[in-house]
């Protein structure tokens, strides 16, 4: 079909996963080759990692080899649900996430429609995902994963069997995606059924994942390809912000009107985490970060007190949340088992105070421009909203 998916390789030896992970080239996606949920699935990027991996994880074995895929970092991931008749494909919805690639699917916020792509590259995700159900003869429903990186259509999983998003994309949409599918693989044609045309809503709707990190003290609550959430919510507005902060109040997250926010991020987060400290300043917030971050948001001319690492000595971050002195935290690192391990104690810390903390920028983002909603929230009932499609 000429579609592009990041390069990859199989490893059944150790030192094949070695010598392949060299030419396929860091960082990298692994896995066994069988997982639900993303277990024991990693983003590996140095040799060092891909060893300890190895040797922690998985037994790789000719019965159980080890999957190996190029990691596309910063893009954007997409999710697609369709239905296919063997002749025809109905586009269920297109769920752009708001977490970048690398974060597993199920623990990742999605928005229908997609508020950040063009209508170009949506258009291209419907071509392409048409062609892969009429090519692998799928009767019934069927999800694809997509990777877009600098506007590069990736396929990253596809899917012949109906995905966790379908209740979501029938519930945003209005259609029945799990009749219509059945109705299909019994032999009823899309055109027998009268829905051809994808239903594309004049609101958005937002799927944030709920995670039972308060019911499990001292867990690490970072995101990545292994799934930790248990459940997940839907919010809906005329725009994407609003649906945005419903959805985190439906999950159970508490965002702050007023207070002081403690930022860190990895060096890579930096520009974009002078451009989130503009925007809590503008609404109201004081900001506080540790040497690095406060050094690039005081030199965008922002005010921003400094507080220690952990590892740099008291009072620290730690001893700063514990006070009931944050109301947020934006937390970001390199993914590398020993800085995660290193930064471990802030984001345990804020589970414990119940401060509400993001580990992702887009996460951050996307939380603030909700917040920009806080004070004026509407209720819709689903009937009214889908009277409108």
């Amino acid at each position: 079909l000429g579609l592009r998916q990041p390069a990859n390789a199989t490893a059944r030896t150790e030192e094949q996963a070695l010598r392949l992970a060299r030419e396929v080239g860091y960082p990298l996606v692994v896995r066994p080759s069988y997982v639900l949920g993303g277990r024991a699935m990693e983003v590996v990027y140095a040799e060092e990692d891909l060893k300890t991996y190895m040797t922690d994880a998985v037994r790789v074995s000719n019965d159980s080899p080890v999957l190996l895929d190029r990691f596309l970092d910063q893009a954007i991931e997409v999710d697609v649900d369709a239905v296919c008749d063997g002749t025809d494909v109905l586009i269920g919805g297109i769920m752009e996430h708001v977490e970048q690639a690398g974060v597993h699917s199920g623990d990742s916020s999605c928005c229908l429609p997609p508020y950040s792509l063009s209508p170009q590259m949506q258009q291209e995700l419907r071509e392409q995902t048409s062609k892969m159900a009429l090519a692998l003869k799928v009767i019934g429903l069927m999800n694809v994963q997509f990777a877009i990186q600098n506007g590069v259509v990736y396929v990253l999983e596809v899917n012949p069997r109906a995905s966790r998003t379908v209740p979501y994309v029938s519930k945003a949409t209005g259609l029945q995606l799990a009749k219509i599918a059945a109705r299909c693989m019994a032999g009823r044609s899309l055109a027998d059924q009268g829905v051809r045309e994808e239903v594309i809503p004049r609101y958005f709707s937002v799927k944030e994942a709920v995670f039972p990190f308060v019911k499990f003290p001292g867990v690490d609550t970072i995101l990545g390809p292994e799934m930790k959430s248990t459940g997940e919510v839907m919010g809906v507005g005329p725009s994407f912000g609003e649906a945005f902060v419903k959805s985190q109040l439906g999950a159970g997250v508490r965002l702050p009107t007023t207070g002081t926010v403690f930022v860190s991020v990895k060096d890579a987060d930096k520009p974009k985490a002078v451009a989130l400290a503009k925007a809590l300043a503008e609404l109201g917030f004081a900001l506080v970060a540790t040497k690095g971050t406060a050094a690039a948001i005081s030199a965008a001319g922002l005010t921003v007190a400094t507080v220690n690492k952990v590892q740099e000595g008291r009072p620290h971050v730690v001893d700063v949340l514990k006070n009931g002195e944050i109301a947020m935290v934006i937390n970001t690192v390199e993914e590398k088992r020993g800085a995660i391990h290193d930064s471990r104690s802030i984001r345990t810390t804020a589970l414990a105070q119940r401060v509400t903390y993001f580990t992702t920028i887009a996460g951050a983002r996307a939380a603030i421009e909700g917040m920009r909603h806080l004070q004026q929230l509407d209720v819709y009932s689903l009937q009214e909203l889908h009277a409108t499609l």
